[in-house]
């Protein structure tokens, strides 16, 4: 989340009123992300999160807010858009697409245990399944084709090692992407960025409950094993070092399996996936970090983490024990 158009406080009471959300009594930048202007908003009513899309175009969005809209039908814990009167859930605001969503329960955990991990995974196998029949198509927005587009446009900016492991990395993909085991691969609608900053807990760390996934901005059809890797790359590794923590990913594999049991193709091409993961970040980052756009409230993340992650999956693939 981040601050690039400014919402004054009336202008957000007067938007708000238009969906009948009742008196506005706070309004609050949010800081985290990078992508879009996100404030946190109390009414008398609730608590909600206003979004204004800085990238993603009115054609664009309807696949993501109503994809939330029919997940939520179906069981799952995310974010609901708030319609208008008329029934619309993606609205106008300062000239920009917009939404309201109500804010989830609960806090991120940024130091999860196993059993944080074995929470998101078997909501996400529940996510895969509920999206089915999800009628929408658009693919992601941040896959391979961007990938193959957006690494020419960063490799000026990184020393020649970081450039021989990006370009071979984005051979290797391409190289994956045509191979007809991959092309077999169950796919439907992907998070594809479920990060420990996108899931929010309630109770302790021995019996953590899962009140919900948000932040599906960077939503789209491909491939289930591809979340699956983003989810491993993230939950199951330490930060500091990119290592794996083979604790941490069996909670998760085995949580998701009891849900949805991976195929044959999945199992072999899950190290690939998982290496595919790294470099979609890994480039993204780089890309915000060094072409940065102009924001009252932006922090950037680190490029750094996702290129050890990449390394240490290259180096250390892992693969399903049972």
């Amino acid at each position: 989340m981040a601050v690039f158009t400014e919402v004054s406080f009336d202008e957000a009471a007067a938007f708000l009123h238009t969906l009948n959300l009742g008196q506005l009594q706070s309004i609050k930048g949010a800081a985290g992300g990078i992508e879009n202007t996100n404030y946190f908003v109390d009414t008398e009513q609730g608590e909600y999160v206003l979004t204004l899309f800085e990238r993603l175009s009115f054609e664009q969005l309807p696949f993501y807010l109503h994809l939330m809209k029919h997940l939520a039908q179906r069981g799952i814990p995310v974010p609901d858009p708030q319609a208008s009167k008329n029934g619309n859930i993606l609205h106008k605001l300062k000239g920009k697409p917009a939404a309201v969503v109500n804010k989830l329960r609960g806090r991120s955990e940024l130091a999860p245990t196993p059993a944080h991990c074995a929470a998101v995974g078997g909501m996400l196998a529940r996510m895969h399944l509920a999206g089915l029949d999800y009628e929408r198509y658009q693919p992601n927005l941040r896959g391979l084709p961007w990938w193959n587009e957006t690494v020419p446009v960063v490799l000026p900016h990184i020393t020649p090692a970081q450039r021989s492991l990006l370009e071979s990395e984005l051979a290797y993909q391409n190289h994956i992407a045509a191979d007809s085991a991959y092309l077999s691969l169950p796919r439907g609608a992907v998070h594809a960025d479920l990060f420990r900053d996108n899931v929010m807990f309630e109770g302790d760390s021995a019996h953590p409950v899962l009140t919900g996934f948000f932040d599906f901005y960077f939503a789209g059809c491909d491939t289930f094993l591809f979340d699956i890797g983003v989810c491993l790359n993230d939950w199951c590794v330490d930060l500091a070092e990119g290592t794996h923590n083979a604790e941490r990913a069996e909670a998760f594999m085995a949580a998701y399996q009891a849900v949805r049991p991976l195929t044959a193709q999945e199992r072999t091409l899950l190290p690939a996936m998982q290496r595919a993961g790294a470099l979609r970040f890994w480039i993204s980052r780089l890309w915000d970090f060094h072409l940065p756009r102009e924001a009252s409230v932006l922090k950037p993340h680190d490029p750094s983490q996702f290129e050890r992650v990449l390394r240490e999956r290259v180096a250390h693939p892992y693969s399903l024990q049972s």
